[in-house]
């Protein structure tokens, strides 16, 4: 009767979150210009809800094909760089709790159609190093944010170790984006140059992360083959 009782609760929060994506995509042009310029224009002509809908807009977006960075510049532009980074780490770990449990709920079938493949791989990470190793991949942009989410979901990782090593490991990222959309108006600041500095940074970083965990990843298949 539990399990019933779960299955149609979750069914039902399902059904309400695809309203809400329906409802946000058919009311905005925003989304289909993809811009930082159309997604701001668009979220503060709400007003005081502007910062519920910008939350609510991150929660979502697992379920959408819409880039996140741009939504993270958005809310630089908005609410500037402090609270532009609160409220978008706000609705990053709802997004991503939203992704965690999805998974949970709805088991590898559903997921192995979203994150194509690589759920072996991230419970075999998960599992042998768990907290860390979901830090990490936060910290430095190796994959997809919700890849990580649908991934872990599957795992036997706690949800307190996951939402803490998203929350910790978004951090940099996040303050990048919201510093970007925040000096976007004056794009020849010092401060807009080091925030594209650290972005550029991150970026060849994470590639050369990239590359050592694949390598380390093949080299441990062909060792668990012979």
């Amino acid at each position: 009767m539990h399990k019933i009782s779960k299955k149609y609760i979750s069914i039902v929060l399902m059904a309400i979150i695809i309203v809400l994506v329906m409802y946000l995509c058919k009311s905005s042009r925003a989304l289909e210009n993809c811009t930082p310029q159309s997604m701001k224009n668009y979220i503060s002509s709400f007003g005081m809800l502007a910062p519920i809908i910008y939350i609510i807009m991150f929660t979502i977006i697992p379920l959408t094909l819409f880039p996140d960075a741009v939504l993270a510049i958005a809310g630089g532009m908005i609410f500037g760089v402090g609270i532009g980074t609160l409220y978008t780490i706000i609705g990053a770990v709802c997004g991503g709790t939203l992704s965690f449990f999805i998974s949970r709920i709805f088991g590898r079938g559903l997921v192995e159609k979203l994150i194509k493949g690589k759920a072996e791989w991230f419970e075999d990470g998960i599992e042998k190093k768990g907290f860390l190793f979901i830090l990490i991949l936060r910290l430095v942009p190796l994959v997809p944010f919700d890849v990580i989410s649908y991934g872990a979901g599957l795992s036997k990782i706690k949800y307190k170790d996951f939402v803490l090593a998203t929350f910790i490991g978004i951090i940099p990222g996040v303050w990048v984006y919201a510093n970007l959309g925040d000096k976007s108006g004056n794009i020849f600041s010092l401060e807009f140059f080091g925030a594209v500095l650290i972005l550029v940074l991150l970026m060849i970083f994470s590639y050369f992360m990239k590359k050592k965990i694949s390598v380390k990843g093949l080299k441990s298949k062909v060792n668990g083959e012979n």
